[in-house]
């Protein structure tokens, strides 16, 4: 299953996974943002290894290059667009690459934050939705932890790729 071309299909396997997306859902667009720089914060170091292993990050030139040189307002605006998953020309260059370069993107801009990447303000305060999301995600293992982040990562961007009609859906086998 992916949900690189069908963002419907959810890689967060059991209702306790699939209860955080959800969770993760229903928080506001900056505390979206918010909860990425906590959890690679405090989790960076465990998604680390996981995510570049797998990723190729020459893909995603755009947002792993081009990015680092725009103002921080700039910055935060493509953030929320592809968190809103407007069609813009960074969230399309975020929604056209698999999960794996989605996570290196977001441990990039995660680890550059506060220097060549828009930090989140001094004053601001977590909430506890955001905390609580945070600490059930830690209580995870590995696996359903990658689950649940390859899954979120997965539904933001843009991308106007259909996944293709199953049989069952259009009722016509498949010729060669």
């Amino acid at each position: 299953m992916t949900a690189s071309y069908d963002k419907t299909i959810s890689q967060a396997q059991s209702n306790e996974t699939q209860n955080l997306v959800d969770a993760f859902n229903a928080l506001d667009t900056d505390a979206k943002l918010a909860w990425f720089y906590f959890v690679y914060e405090k989790m960076g170091d465990s998604i680390t290894p996981a995510a570049p292993a797998a990723a190729e990050p020459e893909l995603a030139p755009l947002l792993l290059g081009d990015y680092f040189e725009l103002s921080d307002e700039q910055q935060l605006d493509i953030m929320r667009d592809i968190v809103n998953c407007k069609d813009t020309e960074y969230s399309r260059a975020y929604g056209a690459i698999k999960e794996n370069n989605q996570l290196l993107v977001w441990y990039a801009w995660a680890v550059a934050m506060g220097d060549t990447v828009v930090d989140l303000p001094a004053s601001y305060q977590s909430s506890k939705a955001i905390n609580d999301l945070v600490s059930q995600i830690e209580g995870l293992d590995f696996e359903e932890q990658i689950s649940v982040f390859r899954t979120i990562a997965g539904e933001l961007g843009y991308t106007d790729v259909k996944p293709i009609e199953t049989q069952a859906e259009t009722g016509k086998t498949s010729s060669l």
